[in-house]
Order: C-alpha cells, then structure tokens, then sequence
C-alpha cells in the first residue's frame, strides 16, 4: 500500500491518521505502529527512552551511508557521540567559527540570487540551497572549501553527486522490500549505491589524512575550529576506538544531518512566504528593524547586510523565528520518525507493542491535526507561535516534534 502511494505517501498518511490517531501496518515478520499523539510522543522519547532505539531493521537500511554514526547507532556508540557533539558543539570557538562560515557562505548565496534576479532568470532556488548548505556543513565539518555552489571543484562535484544519489537510494530502501536480494546480485539501485560509496569514502578518508597531516605540521588554528580537527584531537586519546573510520562516520553523519535538513527547511521557507505576500513583509520588516538597516542608509552588498546580522539582532526577529518555526511545524525536514521496541509494551493509548514492532511517530501529520493546532491546522500563520506582546512562544517537543525532542 506505501508503494501504491508513494508519491503522495505522506499526505495519505495523514487521512489515515485523521480517522486513526494510532494505527498499525502489518507486515509478515511484525507490525509497524505509526501514532500522531503528543502523549505517546513522550513516552517514546522520555518515558520510556530506554526501549525504543532506532533498532535492528532502521539500523541495517542505514549502516552502507551512515556507518556507525550517530544517525545509525544505538546503545554505548549512540552515547559516547552524543557525549562528545554535545560538548564539542557548545565551545565558542566552534560555535564562533561555524557563525562566520554560514555568513560567508549566505553572502555568496544572495549575490548568486542577485545577479540571476537582475538578469531576470530562472533559478532552481532548493538546487541553490542544497548546495550552498552543503558548502557550510563541509567547512565547518572538515574546516575545507567544497565550493559545490560555484560548481569550481572537480572532485568536489563528484562527491556532491556521489553524496546526493547514496542518500536518496539509502531511504529508496525504506519502501523496496527487494534491496537486500539486489545488493547481493549488485544489480539496480544497489549498484549505484555501491559506486557511489566508493566515491565518498575515498573522498572522505583522504580529507582526514590531509587534515591530520595540516595538524601535525601546525598549518590550522591548533586543530580547534573545525569538527573533524576537534575529533582528531579527541582520538588522540582514544586511537583504538576512534579510528578513521568512525571519524568518517561522524563527521559525515553531521554533513548528511545539517544539508537537505537545512536546504529543505529553507526552501519550504521561501515558498511559504512567496505565497503569502502580507506575511514576506512582516517578516522583511522585522529584519530591518531589528538589523536597523534602515538607519544604516542603502545596504549595497550582501556581504554588508551580513555584517548586521550579530547575535543581538536575530534575538529581536520574533516574527521571522515564528515564520521558520511555522515552516517547519507544516513541513519538517524529517516528516517521520522511526524506532523499534526492544521488549513487548504498552503505548499509553493502549496500543499493544510486541519485541522487534516498529513504532513511528509522524511529525508531518502531526503538523497538519486539528486535534493538536486547531481548526486553522494547515494554514500558514506565523501569529500562532507569538504571546499578545509579539514575543516568541514554544511549544511543547512531544506537540511540535521537528527536532526530535533534542535526541537523534
């Protein structure tokens, strides 16, 4: 039936899950339980966390891309890398360095867009996007330009369409239940995954051999901006666990985590606001009022507007935070969200789990009930996530799930 639906799969989806909140597809092996109520959400993801990791079936679609990545592991590994990215991340000098990357990288965007616009052409915006997002991911991921978005690097091209196809083949397998018996014959869609693999890993191992090399010769900041520096650091003490291929692993698992997540939000984005004229200028006034640009005079380049854009400023964007946020609430960048059950339980709807169930929890569909957002559920209104002051307002992870809680 996901077949038959496949290229509306979500939207069908959600008329199910209109009618029932919690449903289940069987297969011949187990079950699969997709449920769109907040309450089961949390016992998933707090609960009763313990019992619901990605699982043996997730894992094993997963492990030719991902490897022992943090988007493709359970237990001990999951943690340990959870451990490290969360303080790694928190660092200034990273946070400070992947800040400047992303104004870099969006200044290059909007010139591109600009000129494109002046001559008055057509433009793929979510090609732009994809690339230019994957421009960022690798710098601050590997501290080196892949300059996808000029198109200028051979070998980076390479990759990019070797890293494009991997992924879209790695989910192909989510609804081909013949993957396995083609990766065994190397036939089809499985080939070109195997090609592709061979492209990125050869791609990827040699930048961490550079990188290492750069280190030991003292040609980087002391090895301390990048991810892939700051992990090489970290194996240092720990060389018989952190090999290169875990290195591999996690610092692609970020790449593939913050690219399409991002190019895909963004786009989504602007197509929101191109179809809601009254809301792009809300949203373009909050961002000169809270730039003041307009005491700034005329703003002549893209690399000027950048440099208004401090920390300050994109605390006072109220309504640009609840546009994105609105975006993402209609269309999040993972719309579903799978686990597995390590023992036989009980969802609090009193759904029956069995060891080895699947259990999905939908954020797309989630996005678009009434029983959650209301009436207006699957309209585009921004108001909905501000306070009568105009202030930012969340809302609760387990009703708006786009980030997973916090947890991979």
């Amino acid at each position: 039936m996901q077949l038959v639906h496949y290229d509306s799969l979500f939207d069908y989806m959600t008329s199910l899950a209109r009618k029932h909140p919690t449903y289940r597809f069987l297969t011949p092996s187990h079950s699969e339980i997709y449920t769109v109520d907040p309450v089961n959400v949390e016992y998933m993801l707090k609960t009763n966390f313990a019992n619901y990791g990605k699982g043996d079936y997730n894992l094993g679609i997963m492990s030719d891309l991902f490897g022992d990545g943090i988007f493709a592991t359970d237990g001990d590994k999951w943690r340990h890398q959870r451990k490290l990215a969360s303080h790694e991340f928190s660092t200034k000098v990273l946070r400070d360095f992947s800040t400047n990357v992303f104004k870099v990288n969006a200044a290059k965007l909007v010139a591109k867009i600009s000129v494109a616009a002046a001559a008055m052409e057509t433009i793929d915006m979510q090609d732009m996007l994809m690339k230019s997002t994957l421009d960022s991911m690798f710098k601050v991921g590997f501290g080196m330009d892949l300059n996808a978005l000029s198109g200028s690097d051979d070998l980076g091209q390479q990759f990019v369409r070797a890293f494009d196809d991997a992924n879209s083949i790695t989910f192909r397998r989510f609804v081909d239940m013949m993957w396995k018996l083609k990766r065994i014959f190397n036939i089809g869609w499985e080939a070109n995954l195997k090609q592709n693999m061979k492209v990125i890993d050869a791609f990827i191992y040699k930048l961490i051999e550079r990188k290492r090399e750069q280190m030991r010769n003292g040609e980087t900041l002391l090895g301390k901006e990048d991810i892939l520096s700051r992990f090489l650091l970290e194996s240092e003490k720990d060389p018989e666990n952190m090999t290169d291929k875990y290195l591999r692993d996690i610092t692609l698992n970020f790449i593939i985590a913050g690219k399409d997540t991002t190019a895909n939000s963004l786009t989504w984005f602007f197509y929101s606001l191109c179809k809601h004229p009254l809301i792009q200028e809300k949203v373009a006034q909050d961002v000169r009022e809270a730039t003041t640009a307009n005491q700034k005079g005329v703003v002549t380049s893209a690399e000027e507007f950048v440099e208004l854009l401090t920390q300050e400023a994109l605390d006072k964007m109220h309504y640009l935070h609840a546009a994105v946020t609105e975006t993402l609430r209609l269309y999040p960048a993972v719309p579903v969200d799978g686990k597995s059950a390590a023992e036989d339980d009980v969802l609090p709807d009193g759904f029956r789990v069995r060891k080895g169930d699947g259990v999905t929890y939908m954020a797309y569909q989630m996005g678009r009930m009434t029983s959650i957002w209301g009436e207006d559920a699957e309209e585009f209104r921004p108001e909905r996530w501000l306070d009568e002051d105009g202030l930012f307002r969340p809302e609760s992870p387990f009703k708006f799930t786009a980030f997973q809680v916090g947890i991979i």
